[in-house]
């Protein structure tokens, strides 16, 4: 009977064991624990390979850097390379031991190519992180990879040829407080009543007596010079008793003209040019030239452009100046030019003649520097021709038959065959100065409208001259320098424009 009974419960005691929930959480425990150490495990470890991937990218960012700076850029490619190599290793492998954690040296991939002045420098490389959990990730490694890129352009060497406009209206004082000094000065001379505020340099000074005993100027071209005389009358002698011009009188103002801060400035950017070479591991040459109505060489030893900056910058502050010429409207006793003191088609067209082709700039064998024309001018030219469509302006009959006087705004004729050369050309502009109250700038030509005024016009940074001379400069290289604007910093900053570069990432 007994068992019996117990055969009539088993049925209620399965089920009732089926629901009892006691220490079930043992046996759930042990059976989540394997996936989740698993997981633990997986996490340490990819988390790991992450730190190490991280170190071993920047690695390879400092290596292509290493492999592209300003220093490296003069060097073979196979001197980048170990550059690279090096930066790398010091980082993945200090003290030629792998990283805590790294699975033996990373395996390094390093390329160096050149493209012209342009540098790419590219880095790879594949590594293993140890896993701390071998066994549940089935492999005691895991591996990763990763690359770096960077480009430079390497400063060109470059051949500078300085083109600076010295023509006598360059000699205007550097400021307006000089020019009205000037201009008081000369209001009881020859430019009586208004004065003249250019200091224009003449060299007809013999003399003879005037009405009042005092000796003046000899009579020349048609009209006399009668030299600068003081508010009674005296005229004024030099330290060898010869009268003075506007030139020597601005000298003994000691007043600064225009074309001074253009000698100043091309001696401070010979001095701006050697410091920069000199951080750019390059070279720069200098020719440097002026022009008015002829081309004339300020410095270019052999007919070439120099590395010796500092004799460059040394000729440049002591010769640099405007002409003599003998009267106005005489360029000589026998050469009556009227005034035709600034062709600048002349003298483009000399240079032009002047400079080799140019080269990539680079220090490979074979290859020549680049080259850059520097043009320093108020953008108005007066020359001679000989038939007047070959002036855009009004013209003005000479004393030669057969030729004419043409005042115009910078032609840039000889600006497009020189770029077309592949030369580039930065301008900076002096800008012309408005005289409004002068005949000759308002009307020379004896007609309504037919002076200098209508092509500097609506004003001297936004007239025709101004657009034409933005026009000769390559894109980018052009400066607009007001009366009393600093001549010096912006010849710099052109010159900083031209030889910028910069190393960069490109992945």
């Amino acid at each position: 009977m007994p068992k019996l009974r117990f055969a009539n419960h088993l049925p209620a005691r399965i089920v009732g064991l089926a629901r009892d929930r006691k220490a079930n959480v043992a046996v759930i425990f042990a059976v989540v624990m394997v996936p989740t150490i698993y997981l633990l495990g997986m996490t340490l470890d990819y988390s790991q390979v992450i730190r190490k991937r991280a170190q071993l990218n920047a690695a390879a960012d400092a290596a292509v850097i290493a492999a592209v700076t300003p220093t490296m850029l003069t060097q073979p490619t196979a001197n980048a390379v170990t550059a690279a190599t090096n930066v790398f290793n010091a980082t993945a492998s200090p003290q030629g031991q792998p990283l805590q954690g790294l699975a033996g040296t990373p395996a390094l991939n390093v390329s160096v190519t050149n493209s012209g002045l342009v540098r790419t420098a590219t880095v790879s490389y594949t590594a293993g992180s140890t896993n701390n959990f071998p066994i549940l990730l089935g492999t005691p490694v895991w591996a990763f990879n990763g690359s770096s890129s960077a480009s430079a352009s390497g400063a060109p060497n470059i051949n500078f040829f300085l083109l600076l406009d010295d023509s006598p209206s360059m000699a205007i004082a550097a400021n307006q407080a000089d020019i009205n000094t000037l201009m008081a000065a000369t209001a009881n001379n020859q430019d009586a009543p208004n004065g003249c505020g250019f200091a224009c340099h003449q060299s007809n000074v013999a003399t003879t007596s005037n009405p009042k005993g005092e000796p003046t100027a000899a009579a020349q071209g048609g009209g006399d010079y009668l030299g600068i005389v003081n508010s009674q009358g005296k005229l004024l002698l030099n330290s060898q008793g010869l009268p003075f011009d506007n030139y020597a009188l601005a000298r003994s103002l000691s007043l600064t003209l225009r074309i001074d801060l253009v000698a100043q400035a091309v001696a401070s950017l010979m001095t701006t040019a050697q410091a920069t070479q000199l951080k750019n591991n390059n070279t720069y040459q200098a020719a440097i030239y002026t022009f008015d109505f002829g081309l004339n060489t300020i410095y270019a030893p052999s007919g070439l452009p120099s590395a010796n900056l500092s004799a460059a910058g040394t000729q440049a502050a002591n010769n640099i100046q405007v002409p003599i010429v003998y009267a106005n409207n005489w360029l000589t006793s026998t050469n009556q030019n009227n005034d035709t003191n600034t062709n600048f088609s002349s003298a483009l067209q000399t240079l032009n003649t002047t400079m080799p082709n140019p080269g990539g700039g680079t220090s490979n064998k074979g290859d020549t520097p680049q080259e850059v024309v520097f043009l320093v001018t108020d953008g108005v030219e007066d020359k001679v021709v000989t038939s007047k469509a070959a002036c855009s302006q009004t013209t003005v009959s000479m004393p030669t038959a057969s030729q004419f006087r043409c005042q115009q705004p910078f032609d840039t004729t000889w600006c497009t065959t020189v770029k077309n050369r592949g030369i580039r050309i930065a301008v900076l502009y002096t800008e012309y100065l408005a005289l409004p109250t002068d005949g000759w700038y308002l009307n020379y030509d004896g007609t309504a409208g037919g002076g200098i005024a209508p092509f500097n016009s609506p004003s001297p940074s936004t007239g025709l001259i101004a657009t034409n001379l933005q026009s000769c400069a390559s894109p980018g290289l052009f400066y607009d320098v007001q009366t009393g604007g600093d001549i010096t910093a912006a010849l710099n900053n052109l010159f900083l424009l031209v030889v910028a570069s910069a190393a960069h990432l490109t992945q």
